[in-house]
Formats: structure tokens, sequence, C-alpha cells
């Protein structure tokens, strides 16, 4: 039997793209129009090249993401491509500094390259690697349907389904509570009550304006409240779940799996979502599913759909793939969405190869 050839890190290439939206996201925060993305390619003596990408949030961070993951090229140049003794060599590295923010962002980045570079050694999908094969995983869409008000939200809605969803997400914010059940009666009214609709609040709330407007929107039929209040306050999120009847979703916005495990002890949500980049990439998610499934707690993805739904397909407790289209203009193969759900294929690595040309066009960085 051949064996996979043993990977040996000999550089890294990073570039920085700013992707436009084809649906702008209006949010309290305001409008993110431009998705700035990291590109990233773990290159090794073999020969085999992993990729993936880091969604960045603000122009203003791209750059120095791009130098971050930069200046770790001499930290592991030479290195075998093993993720699990990356990351316990990187995290000691920055043990005073904590890993946060752009840290925990590139080493994340670097993580996620590593694992796609392994998968595409054996020639086999990222998801066969981690133990599982390719089956279909539920997506919802979630371009889009900002804080655009009812009108504009149905319409929008209606074209957010026309592929296929059978689920979407609303934001939700506006000045009051009415306004934001107007918003989802004027959502449900255009999909129908066979879509499944979410909502997120995007930690816009005060626990008890949380659990004023909760109480508003509990016949609304909503699959689930996201993030009420800040991210980082699990035992108001555990107040605010206490006194409604609709399910607390939350985190996006866990930095690692000590993170998770931290508010899921304080029953802060009745369902999880990590953010693959946030969690730690494929070696902290899969360490975050661990968690998932000794509490029964259904997980979801936030972001980062191509890698996601190879993540998911091998978590027990997988729920929904939050699916948005930001990367699609510098990809190749965009990931294939049918019925509503995501497709996997035999395809190696994580389906994620770049269009050259386009990312030539975009490139900021």
């Amino acid at each position: 039997m051949n064996q996979p050839p043993r990977l040996t890190i000999a550089g890294l290439r990073v570039r920085g793209v700013h992707l436009p939206m084809q649906l702008p996201l209006v949010t309290g925060g305001g409008t993110v129009g431009i998705a700035p993305l990291a590109l990233i390619d773990l290159l090794t003596d073999e020969g085999v090249t992993g990729s993936t990408y880091l969604f960045c949030y603000t122009p203003l961070v791209l750059g120095p993401v791009v130098r971050m993951l930069e200046n770790l090229l001499p930290l592991i140049r030479g290195d075998t491509v093993a993720p699990l003794d990356l990351d316990r060599k990187l995290q000691r590295q920055f043990r005073l500094l904590g890993a946060k923010g752009p840290v925990a962002m590139a080493l994340a980045g670097l993580d996620m390259a590593a694992w796609d570079a392994l998968a595409r050694a054996q020639g086999v999908p990222l998801v066969r690697l981690l133990g599982s094969a390719p089956r279909p995983v539920p997506a919802y869409n979630s371009n889009g349907l900002g804080l655009i008000g009812p009108e504009r939200a149905a319409v929008e809605a209606l074209k957010l389904t026309a592929p296929g969803f059978q689920a979407i997400k609303v934001r939700l914010g506006y000045a009051d509570a009415q306004a934001d059940a107007a918003v989802v009666r004027a959502v449900r009214g255009a999909v129908g009550d066979g879509v499944t609709l979410m909502s997120d609040y995007n930690q816009g709330l005060s626990v008890a304006e949380a659990v004023h407007r909760l109480d508003v929107l509990a016949d609304s039929g909503l699959a689930w409240i996201e993030e009420p209040t800040g991210a980082d306050d699990h035992a108001g999120h555990a107040q605010i779940r206490s006194r409604t009847r609709l399910r607390i979703q939350m985190g996006e916005n866990w930095w690692g799996p000590h993170d998770m495990a931290r508010c899921v002890a304080l029953g802060a949500s009745d369902l999880g979502m990590p953010d693959a980049m946030k969690i730690g990439g494929v070696t902290g998610w899969m360490r975050a599913a661990a968690i998932a499934d000794a509490a029964a707690l259904p997980i979801s993805s936030h972001l980062f759909p191509e890698v996601s739904a190879h993540l998911l397909a091998a978590s027990p407790t997988c729920h929904w793939l939050e699916y948005v289209d930001w990367a699609e203009p510098v990809l190749r193969e965009p990931l294939k969405i049918e019925n509503g759900q995501a497709v996997l294929t035999e395809a190696a690595g994580s389906g994620i190869d770049w269009d050259e040309a386009a990312v030539e066009r975009y490139r900021v960085a």
C-alpha cells in the first residue's frame, strides 16, 4: 500500500483582495459592501499546495493579517505539515500575547491550509481525511437581508429562495420590537410557511431589551435568535434564554474551543455556530465538535461555506451550513448548492482553487 508523502513546509503565499458583495449587508454596525479576504497558499517541498482564505471583516484589518501570516513563515519553514503539531508550536509562541484577533486568524488560516494540503496529498476530500464520507449538508442562504425595511426585505427574501434554498436569515435590530416584528411578517409573507427563517441581532440589544423583543417575537416561528446581546456576555445570554421559548444561537464569536466550553457550561445557548476562522481552523473545529457532541448541542457554521461543509459533514451534531457567496469571484469552482443543500464531491482537498486572473483583478495587497 502506497503511503502518502510526508509534506514539508517550503513557503507561504498570501494575497489580499477586496471582493464586491452582490448583496451588501446592512447591520447596526454599518453597511458591509466589500469582502476583504486574505488568500493563503501553503507551499511544500513536495509540490503540494494547501489553500484557504480568511474573511477580515474590514479592509483596515486585511493588511495586518497578511503581514502577520508572512511573519509566521520563518517559524514554520522546514516543519512537517502536521496540523496538531503546528498548532501546539504556534500556540506556545503566542501564549503571553494571547491568541485572539489577527493572531488567531492567522493561525487558523495556516491550520486550514495545512489540512487542505494533507487532503490533496492523499487525493481525498477533506471530509474523508476527517473520517467521514461526503454527504449533502442542509444550507441556508445568508446573503443580504440586512436592516433594509420590510418592503425591501420581502423582495430580497424571494431572490434568496429562488435558487432552491429552503432556509434564509434576516437581520434584526430596528428601532423597536414592533419594527422587528413587521420585517419578520413581511419576509414570512413573501416566502411562505415552508421556508425556515433564522434571525440575527448582531449583539445589538441590552439583556432587558432582548427579553422584551423576544417576548414580542415569541410566536413568530423564527428558528433561532442569534446573539441578541454582547457575544462575550454568556451570563446575559443565559438569562435571556431562560425567559423565552425561542432558541438562542451563539458561536460565531467563540475565540477557540475553550471559549465555547465556557459558554456551553453556563447554558448560554440552545445551539452553536462556530466560525472556522475564530474557533481555530479545522483543528479547533474538531475540538468544538467534540464539545458539542458531549453537550448534545446542534452546531451550524458561520461563513466559510467551502471548508465548513466538510467540517459539518464530519460533525456528529451537524445542523445548518451558513451559505454566503462572498469568495466566489476568485474561486475556480464555487461550492455547489442543490435543492438547498451543499454538495460535497470526491475532489481532493476542501474545494478551494483560485481563479488567478480574478485574484489579480481584485488584489490590493
